[in-house]
């Protein structure tokens, strides 16, 4: 994924850097560093893991439990659903559905 990607993604889903940042357990520098694609100079990859995550995100995979998907109740709003606020649950993130389902 290249940075350009990335941003594309993130401003797909209607997030902030610190949304997005929240919602990939990341820092809002981090993620700032991913858009810009680099890093006081130096070349910076968006990990295998991070890019996994946004493509879950984006199918409206809020969370997995190694058997379980948890998914948003609309998965057509994708991760809108996530709260602004760093201690608060994600709303809507309630239903079960079975993995790769």
């Amino acid at each position: 994924m290249k940075p350009a990607a990335f941003k594309k993604w993130r401003k797909s889903l209607g997030l902030s850097q610190k949304d997005a940042a929240h919602v990939l357990g990341l820092k809002r520098r981090v993620v700032q560093y991913y858009e810009k694609g680099e890093r006081d100079g130096k070349k910076v990859e968006i990990p295998l893991s991070i890019r996994l995550a946004c493509y879950a995100l984006s199918e409206g995979v809020a969370d997995f439990d190694g058997e379980h998907a948890q998914r948003s109740k609309h998965p057509e709003d994708g991760v809108k659903g996530y709260p602004k606020q760093k201690d608060a649950a994600p709303a809507g993130v309630t239903e079960t559905a079975e993995a790769g389902g």
